[in-house]
């Protein structure tokens, strides 16, 4: 708290914010999933201690629930050995042990996860189980349309690069435009696949999810990036990479959601080493499930497994198929399994040479803003410090990303985004982007009068003090940050 944003944050309390709608209908919602989830688990079970024990588990998330609903006070996190919850106890205490409905939204969202976690973490059996890895999973087989399109594409363009088509017969300036252009695409995709998020989306069907994530819907949307600093971040890979080629140039991914969206951002990631806009990708998941579709080591693992066998795991039925397009089982073709191969291939290649890798850190899942970061005592955080700030480029996913970035606080929205990172802005050595769909109330950076007009448009929010069209997810900002300037 000591080292947030002094700006007063956004709180459950305000029932104009997106802050107060989550917590009275969204988070019900997940808990009840993470409860049918459990009992689902516990009914496959033949091991009478595990199934005893996963009883004891769904009673315990039934009790979270019920003290948020009947806005009781959130009690200290029990202790399950993790280094954060000292963190987190001391911050509630410091806060007054406030009520579910009267509270920093950003604290109480990630005390909801944490808290949910130790259910898990303090048990014998359940220790390692990921109440939404079905989910995440079940979410990416939905996906099939769009993973088929995008691992096609990919192909053609890695195979161009590795060859030198693309330069063929073309002049430096085209080659240069072509590039640009390339980058653009490649990191609109990978914004656009955050309109993917199953903290929010809890009720898509598989068209639904087609409509999100085709390439026809990104062409709809980019008339919706409010601002858009992409050129200014591929000039800054660019004259990296003009500096000096052959260096170790690192890109730092900080991962949000799993399943299709981890899918484009590992398209991101290979297409930055194959162009040589960098030499390394580094992706930071998250330590321990977290705010229900967020990247966990397992999550990384589970896609390469998917890929691996993709005609097994796009056309195998399973328990979820009633909600499931039936002709989405229907068999991959030659062509979609050798696109899926190659990716396969490309991006364990890349893996097992050290050039893309994964690198979890428990700062990712406190509770507080990456402001505090500058100041961490420990020296996980102190590396963690280090590491962004030798990045050439730290790309930050998604809307908590975001959130976390700016302190979740009521700026203004005219505020300059770099103003908003407080000590991770300019001068603190690191160049920050972010690529975020708008699912917050806090937005920074926007042109004078932009958010009067947007609220001003049908279910923008109007006069009554609500922010709602940065609510859905069809806005987007791409926000940059040369923090290696001052």
């Amino acid at each position: 708290m000591e080292f947030d944003p002094k700006v007063p944050p956004y709180s459950t309390s305000d029932q104009t914010s997106f802050a107060y709608i989550s917590a009275r209908d969204r988070w019900p919602v997940i808990i009840t999933g993470a409860i049918d989830d459990v009992h689902r688990a516990v009914s496959a079970c033949n091991d009478i201690e595990k199934v005893k024990e996963g009883k004891a588990i769904v009673e315990n998330i039934a009790k979270l629930k019920y003290e948020l609903q009947h806005n009781r006070n959130l009690r200290p996190l029990i202790d399950d050995g993790g280094a954060d919850i000292a963190t987190y106890n001391t911050e509630l205490s410091a806060r007054d042990t406030p009520s579910w409905f009267a509270v920093s939204w950003l604290y109480a969202e990630c005390y909801l996860y944490r808290r949910l976690h130790t259910l898990f973490s303090t048990s014998t059996y359940w220790r390692s189980y990921d109440v939404f890895a079905r989910q995440k999973l079940s979410t990416f087989r939905s996906s099939r349309s769009a993973v088929m399109e995008l691992a096609g594409r990919y192909r053609t363009l890695i195979e161009e690069l590795s060859s030198g088509a693309n330069q063929a017969d073309k002049s430096r300036e085209e080659i240069a435009a072509a590039e640009r252009l390339l980058f653009t695409e490649m990191a609109e995709i990978c914004l656009w696949g955050n309109a993917t998020d199953l903290s929010l989306l809890t009720s898509l069907s598989y068209d639904d999810i087609q409509k999100l994530q085709g390439s026809q819907a990104r062409k709809d949307s980019e008339k919706n990036i409010l601002v858009n600093d992409l050129p200014a971040a591929f000039e800054s890979l660019k004259a990296s990479r003009s500096a000096n080629p052959s260096a170790d140039r690192t890109v730092d991914i900080i991962l949000d959601n799993a399943g299709f969206e981890l899918f484009v951002d590992l398209l991101l990631a290979g297409y930055l080493i194959s162009s040589n806009l960098c030499s390394h990708v580094i992706l930071h998941p998250k330590s321990q499930p977290w705010f229900v579709s967020d990247v966990t080591p397992p999550d990384f693992a589970a896609l390469l497994n998917a890929l691996a066998d993709p005609r097994a795991f796009y056309t195998a039925p399973t328990d979820d198929d009633k909600d499931v397009d039936r002709g989405s089982l229907q068999p991959l073709g030659e062509i979609e399994t050798e696109d899926i191969a190659f990716l396969f291939e490309h991006w364990s290649g890349l893996h097992a040479e050290g050039k893309l890798a994964l690198r979890p850190n428990g700062f990712w899942t406190g509770p507080g803003s990456y402001w505090r970061l500058a100041h961490g005592q420990e020296e996980k955080e102190k590396a963690l410090w280090e590491d962004l700030r030798s990045s050439g480029l730290v790309i930050f996913k998604g809307d908590l990303n975001y959130r976390k970035l700016t302190g979740d606080v009521m700026w203004p929205p005219t505020t300059p985004f770099a103003s908003s990172l407080g000590p991770l802005g300019p001068g603190s050595g690191i160049r920050t982007l972010a690529l975020r769909t708008c699912k917050a109330d806090v937005v920074v950076g926007l042109p004078e009068g932009k958010d009067e007009e947007i609220r001003a448009t049908e279910g923008g929010g109007g006069d009554g003090g609500a922010r709602k069209w940065a609510w859905s997810g069809k806005w987007a900002v791409v926000q940059f940050c040369d923090g290696k300037k001052e």
